[in-house]
């Protein structure tokens, strides 16, 4: 089967805890990669409305999400507004969604005319101590989701996965068998982690799943609660089926993009079909 071939573009942005400073940020790259890729599908990092501050910040900048063509919040609103006035789809990386005493870290992806077509809550929490001695506990202020969420663009189908999760490869495997030719990780990685494991895991995952991974990232310093530096490794990238990184963010804020071609999924689907082979373990 012919596919229309999808330019995609991962924006890699580097928030603070000022919310209207980083939609402004987020903005000006989005328009900026729109005049120069003309993309099909813009992708936003993890948390990027607020990425740091204290329990009060995170919560003062979460937003409570509509029903299907409610009113959102500022950061909704501009997601579907940069949608609805580019032509384009919005994957919106992830942004803070009320959810009672807690928040649940949640991506939400909009069409062309500004239509939310997915809602997907992160299941994987982050909550580990890093090796330079740095202790994150994300279950702390967010709860977790708990199922696993695709959506179409045209003919193609699109998983949603967010940060944490991508070092859980079944996830993935589920991602796959539910028809995903693309998966999308928007990640606030940090240095720490990010400088060993962020292109070796996000290869990985497009080689188990012979899928199109597209990793749009936080780059950057920030301050937590207690006013302790934070730094985010950046890196975005986009990976093809065969764990080739075909695209790259430099550093500092900007954007990458790539033409995601199905007909190459195809072809190492059919030649390797390591789906099959794994269905009869």
């Amino acid at each position: 089967m012919q596919y229309d071939p999808l330019r995609l573009t991962v924006i890699q942005l580097a928030p603070g805890s000022d919310k209207a400073r980083n939609i402004a940020q987020a903005r000006g790259l989005i328009e900026a990669a729109v005049t120069q890729d003309r993309p099909d599908l813009v992708a936003l990092p993890e948390i990027w409305t607020c990425l740091g501050g204290d329990r009060a910040t995170k919560f003062a900048a979460a937003e409570a999400l509509p029903e299907p063509g409610g009113q959102g919040g500022e950061a909704y609103e501009f997601l579907r507004d940069m949608a609805r006035t580019h032509k384009i789809y919005v994957h919106g990386g992830s942004i803070g969604e009320w959810g009672g005493d807690k928040l649940f870290n949640t991506t939400v992806v909009f069409d062309p005319a500004g239509t939310e077509i997915a809602r997907y809550r992160k299941i994987h929490l982050f909550d580990i101590v890093t090796p330079d001695g740095q202790g994150y506990r994300e279950s702390a202020i967010y709860g977790a989701g708990d199922k696993i969420v695709t959506c179409k663009i045209g003919a193609i189908t699109v998983g949603l996965t967010i940060c944490y999760d991508l070092r859980f490869p079944e996830l993935y495997l589920s991602l796959r068998r539910a028809g995903a030719d693309i998966i999308l990780v928007p990640a606030a990685f940090t240095l720490q982690t990010g400088k060993d494991h962020w292109e070796v895991l996000l290869r990985a995952r497009a080689i188990e799943t012979q899928c199109w991974v597209a990793a749009p990232a936080c780059t950057g310093t920030h301050y937590d609660g207690s006013n302790e530096p934070r730094v985010t490794y950046g890196h975005s990238l986009i990976a093809d089926p065969w764990g080739h990184v075909i695209a790259r963010a430099s550093d500092g804020p900007g954007f990458a993009s790539a033409r995601i071609d199905l007909d190459r999924s195809a072809k190492v689907r059919r030649d390797m079909p390591v789906l099959e082979h794994r269905n009869r373990v």
